[in-house]
């Protein structure tokens, strides 16, 4: 997902973890599933008078939470939202991945290659300086996997602020927890996201991000990170904006190379090229 906007990168997981939860978690990851999709549901019915906004891109890296998704490969994605006047919203969003198909062997065979995310939240106001944007997000990763596999779909509710620091100085933060496993790894449940941001808007359609994160993954803390990003867009009046990213991470490297000895967490360069309806 950012505050979960369309265009923005969203994140799935960070690595493979074939182990098993109990009956017991399973059963409450979802009954927990089952509430967000109702109250997803709900947003929606709110929502019969909403604007809808949306986006395709084209992106050289899918890099979320500073981890690339799609094998350092180029990756297709685009979302749709509604949203009322009130406030409340409801959205999908939608990536080509590969990150579980890239784990596959002949004795553990995974087909596993789209990220399909579902949100729904409040945005709205404290001061004329100050917002907030509060929700939930799930992320669904359809597709064949062995017995026994834990899978990597997750829900995670968040909560943010963003403050307008002047007319083209914004900053914000958001604190995002998962009430299942995050992304495949064990009982990890209860997992948190810190993600703090400062946007400057500049003259003539351009404007420049930063971004640094950290994620904590509980009972699973070797693969803990810091993750940073720098960034620069031009947009143009017909919709069309271009994105350059720079991003990296201090995760351990050795657990973060995939099977095809690629560091998904190196500092890399992306280009994205977004066209929003």
């Amino acid at each position: 997902m950012s505050s979960h906007h369309i265009a923005t990168t969203h994140f799935a997981a960070n690595t493979l973890a074939t182990a098993t939860t109990t009956r017991h978690h399973a059963s409450r990851s979802r009954l927990r599933t089952r509430i967000a999709i109702a109250m997803l549901a709900s947003l929606a019915a709110s929502s019969a008078m909403a604007g809808t906004s949306g986006s395709v891109s084209l992106t050289s890296d899918y890099v979320f939470r500073g981890v690339s998704q799609a094998n350092q490969k180029p990756a297709l994605q685009g979302g749709v939202e509604y949203a009322a006047d009130s406030g409340a919203y409801l959205g999908s969003w939608g990536s080509s991945v590969s990150w579980l198909s890239d784990s596959s062997t002949s004795a553990a065979p995974i087909s596993s290659s789209l990220e399909l995310d579902v949100y729904g939240g409040w945005r709205g106001k404290i001061s004329d300086a100050v917002s907030f944007d509060v929700g939930a997000l799930y992320y669904a990763y359809p597709g064949s996997f062995p017995a026994g596999f834990n899978r990597a779909d997750t829900l995670e509710l968040y909560a943010g602020l963003t403050v307008a620091a002047s007319e083209h100085l914004s900053l914000g933060a958001k604190y995002s927890v998962a009430t299942t496993d995050v992304f495949g790894y064990a009982d990890s449940d209860g997992s948190g996201y810190l993600d703090l941001s400062a946007n400057l808007a500049l003259n003539e359609g351009w404007s420049l991000s930063a971004h640094a994160g950290k994620q904590w993954i509980r009972r699973n803390t070797a693969f803990e990170y810091t993750d940073w990003k720098l960034g620069v867009t031009r947009s143009f009046d017909n919709g069309i904006s271009v994105g350059l990213a720079y991003t990296g991470t201090d995760a351990d490297t050795a657990l973060y190379t995939n099977a095809y000895g690629n560091k998904l967490a190196r500092d890399t360069v992306a280009l994205t090229l977004t066209k929003a309806f």
